[in-house]
């Protein structure tokens, strides 16, 4: 196929719209890049209440006005608003399904105040899945490939494989369905099946149901024509490893033939030493000797101990177990121990950050805990640091350890997911690009860094090495997109 191929890229959240995590950034990053590649991409995405008209520059299309959706016995009226990402040469449009009663809240699945899901996510996102359709029926524009992203689009398989499948425009639609996570599911009662109106007899093992819930993960996963998920290593984890896959990993076996594995890229532009506005010092790979000037700065910054030059590591992430803060945090005294300063910015679960914040106190000078985020911190980390921290018990993919690898900061990670795929263990004679253990325990982790600061310090030259084959490395979305449009055009092909 030579013509430019037409995709819809359906997601529940997109920077700068919305965002609770890193499908916001995949979901502008990667369409961008296909636009940039010369294919016509268009994203939709709910219209939640904080997507301001006047801020994002909305405007009503107008026969994307007062779609009837039905909602089980009812019928519930959507409208549709536009705009574009436009931070690039050419535009990507943005459709935006609105709703007052499901989407005028202040979250997008949670209420902020009290933390807890909204209880009707259910019909908010068979409300979007199907709305999805039915704009494209009512605008008459057809992709060629519509490209779903994690549970709360996997419905939309489903429906183009049972009510719509005999709608001319919706008919040779192909589907692609993008796990980001397995971990969250969208699984509801089974009382929730009879709002979608699908088939009943997709109620069951051969459809909808997992473990009695009508489960939309699975959905996506049984009834696309592509899945995708974000690493090869994850590819092949969330099959092999019934914890990984979180229960559906028989499913996942199934359809192996049909599963990818696609490393997400990262946004070269935001993510550039030379170009960073939040650095001390800009560098890159031939200017290396730069960095330590940024670490410096950073010691100071958070007033740790400056008097040795002492090796920097640092961590960027949530504050829970399976990030491997539950290994950091039985270690980290120990760390501490080994003449080293140790930055810290993350927040999450309330006993690791009490845990943390005791040992602060016990090493005032050599740790440095932020709870919260804080975007010009977090580079300056990425920059300042000699070994970037990040023992995730499963990552689907991970962006900071490759962040860090850009800065030149030597990465040492937990084998697994994306972090087995990007990080190359340092094998002796410049090889490698960071430091991995395999088995997740706190013993493992605590010699890989023993190993990684043996190197620091006794074999500098041989370290600068390691720090340019992660900052020579290519991580960009183009990558990426390619990798995407040759599925798309494989998937067309059959």
């Amino acid at each position: 196929m030579t013509r430019p191929l037409n995709i819809l890229f359906v997601s529940s959240e997109v920077e700068p719209f919305a965002k609770t995590g890193g499908l916001a950034d995949v979901s502008s990053a990667l369409p961008k890049a296909i636009k940039d590649l010369g294919h016509e991409i268009r994203i939709m995405m709910p219209r939640y209440r904080f997507i301001g008209e006047r801020k994002f520059k909305l405007h009503d299309i107008i026969r994307l006005k007062e779609i009837p959706i039905p909602i089980g016995n009812t019928s519930v009226v959507g409208n549709v608003k536009s705009s574009f990402i436009s931070d690039l040469k050419e535009k990507v449009q943005v459709y935006f399904l609105d709703n007052e009663e499901y989407f005028g809240r202040d979250g997008i699945y949670q209420s902020p105040t009290t933390k807890k899901d909204y209880k009707d996510n259910d019909e908010r996102f068979i409300f979007f899945a199907r709305g999805v359709l039915e704009t494209l029926k009512h605008l008459g524009w057809q992709p060629d490939i519509i490209h779903c992203n994690d549970w709360q689009t996997g419905l939309i398989p489903a429906y183009l494989k049972t009510i719509f499948k005999n709608e001319p425009l919706l008919k040779p639609i192909k589907t692609v369905f993008t796990i980001h996570n397995m971990a969250y599911q969208g699984a509801f009662p089974r009382e929730s099946f009879s709002k979608s109106n699908l088939p009943k007899e997709l109620f069951g093992p051969e459809g909808v149901e997992a473990y009695g819930n009508f489960n939309f993960l699975k959905t996506g996963i049984y009834f696309s024509d592509i899945i995708t998920t974000v690493s090869e290593k994850y590819a092949s984890e969330i099959c092999l490893s019934d914890e990984i896959g979180a229960g559906l990993s028989g499913l996942l076996s199934i359809r192996q033939k049909n599963l990818h594995g696609i490393l997400n890229g990262i946004d070269h532009h935001t993510w550039d030493p030379s170009a960073d506005n939040y650095l001390y010092r800009k560098f890159d790979s031939k200017s290396i000797e730069a960095k330590s000037d940024n670490k410096n700065a950073l010691v100071s910054k958070l007033g740790l101990d400056a008097s040795k030059n002492l090796p920097l590591l640092g961590s960027i992430s949530r504050m829970v177990s399976l990030k491997g803060f539950d290994l950091l945090a039985a270690v980290m005294e120990d760390i501490l121990k080994l003449d080293v300063n140790f930055v810290m910015l993350a927040s999450g679960d309330k006993e690791l950050e009490k845990k943390f914040e005791q040992i602060q106190k016990k090493f005032p000078n050599r740790f440095s805990l932020i709870l919260g985020y804080n975007d010009e911190l977090a580079h300056m980390i990425e920059a300042g640091c000699d070994i970037f921290v990040m023992p995730s018990k499963y990552e689907p993919c991970g962006l900071n350890q490759m962040y860090s690898m850009r800065y030149g900061t030597v990465p040492i990670v937990h084998a697994t997911g994306g972090l087995d795929d990007t990080v190359e263990d340092y094998a002796g004679n410049g090889k490698g690009n960071g430091f991995k253990f395999e088995k997740y325990d706190t013993k493992e982790l605590l010699k890989t860094i023993q190993r990684a600061l043996k190197l620091l310090q006794q074999q500098p030259d041989e370290w600068k090495k390691i720090m340019r084959n992660g900052m020579l490395r290519d991580f960009s979305w183009e990558n990426s997109a390619r990798k995407y449009l040759n599925l798309y055009k494989d998937l067309l092909r059959q």
